[in-house]
């Protein structure tokens, strides 16, 4: 089948960093990613489904691996060559539910390695050994954190991919009722509302807590909505960069939207507090409970901060690979910088446990979240798209995804 594919390729990786800081399409020219005929990967084993690709997403992580920025962090936690491609909605193809839609939930957890869970019901993500991603399973399954990053599954931006019965949730509904720009973006949902679960233990008991959000692309929208369903009590502030995402921002719960210049000033508001010095290194004497970052850089966790008041926290959902940084801040307000990747077993504030996915698709349902889906293409239109993704704020996008389901 003729698939997108990344193979480890030094000169090309090197090429595309060096391009990409000027133009993301040339990037994807000279970098490591190409349509090609690849060989059709082998079932895994007992438990796995050929899944047929209907939309699937194009990711920042998957951005920052074309365009040669991603992390050297992640070269032991990927195989060689890889199909990319995490955010899909598809359907099977074989057995007795052959034409059921389903969304894939990524990570290649316990149960796709044939490993015992490390607790009764966790979700592929669950656990805190992740000593499994990393190497080959007896079934196999090469190293990989997820699906999109797995030479032996496949991945969305082919025709079909293997994925294990662990990793699917089964849509029941028509496509009437649950479109699939609704369904692929389930998976960066889920993303979203995980970073916006752990704003709760901060705010909880506090008196008018105020979460901050910085970046109101894919994943900064669905921490919004997130917040705004299961973080109740709390005023969301968003900084946003361009008009369009400020927009949907307070169309999906955020109480005060603002210029991503002007979060500060805004923040400061909504708290009451003193503004120290000027420029980059003032800071607030105060400021938000949480601050949830959806960009990723050094100067949006900068900003961070700068924003988050003493002993509070800051969550990382934009990926931040290499930052240059002054911690000082940091240190000096004791705050808690966490991490947030992926997805799994959740407790709400009420005490109920369940999964992010779960939340995740009443959510975009909620939130009417196909409006995101901004433009798609089929596969050998790749460069087109990846620059369309890579510019989607400037060019009034949010999301941009492949469509298979008439090549299909």
């Amino acid at each position: 089948m003729k698939a997108l594919q990344i193979k480890r390729n030094v000169a090309r990786f090197g090429a595309a960093r060096i391009v990409g800081a000027v133009s993301p399409s040339g990037a994807t020219k000279v970098g490591p990613l190409e349509y090609r005929t690849i060989e059709d990967p082998a079932c895994p084993g007992d438990g796995w489904h050929r899944v047929r690709t209907r939309l699937t997403g194009i990711c920042g992580s998957d951005l920052s691996l074309v365009g040669g920025h991603a992390s050297t962090y992640f070269e032991d936690w990927v195989s060689f060559p890889f199909v990319p491609g995490h955010e899909v909605v598809g359907e099977l193809v074989d057995g007795d539910d052959a034409g059921t839609r389903v969304v894939l939930e990524p990570v290649l957890g316990h149960a796709a390695r044939g490993i015992p869970l490390p607790f009764d019901g966790a979700r592929p993500a669950d656990g805190d050994d992740y000593a499994h991603l990393a190497v080959t399973s007896h079934n196999g399954v090469e190293p990989a954190i997820q699906t999109g990053f797995c030479c032996s599954t496949g991945g969305g931006w082919a025709p079909w991919f293997w994925a294990h019965d662990s990793q699917l949730h089964r849509l029941d509904q028509s496509i009437d009722d649950f479109p699939d720009e609704r369904a692929v973006l389930i998976e960066p949902f889920a993303g979203g509302i995980h970073a916006a679960l752990l704003a709760a233990p901060i705010v909880a008991g506090r008196p008018d807590p105020v979460v901050a959000v910085l970046g109101a692309g894919t994943m900064g929208l669905a921490a919004i909505a997130g917040l705004r369903r299961y973080v109740p009590g709390s005023r969301i502030v968003v900084g946003a960069r361009y008009p369009h995402q400020r927009e949907l921002a307070s169309a999906f719960g955020a109480d005060v939207v603002v210029a991503a210049t002007e979060l500060d000033r805004a923040v400061r508001r909504e708290v009451g507090c003193h503004m120290l010095g000027n420029g980059e290194s003032g800071a607030l004497s105060s400021g938000a409970d949480v601050t949830i970052d959806a960009v990723g850089s050094s100067g949006s966790i900068a900003d961070c901060l700068r924003i988050t008041r003493p002993r509070g926290r800051i969550v990382l959902l934009g990926m931040p690979a290499r930052v240059d940084l002054d911690l000082t801040g940091l240190w000096h307000r004791e705050i808690d910088l966490k991490g947030a990747y992926t997805y799994g077993t959740e407790t709400l504030a009420d005490g109920t446990v369940t999964d992010t996915f779960r939340l995740a698709i009443d959510t975009v349902t909620a939130v009417e979240a196909e409006r995101l889906v901004s433009a798609t293409y089929p596969l050998d239109e790749h460069i087109d798209a990846i620059d369309h993704a890579a510019n989607a704020g400037r060019r009034g996008a949010i999301k941009i995804a492949f469509d298979l389901r008439e090549s299909n």
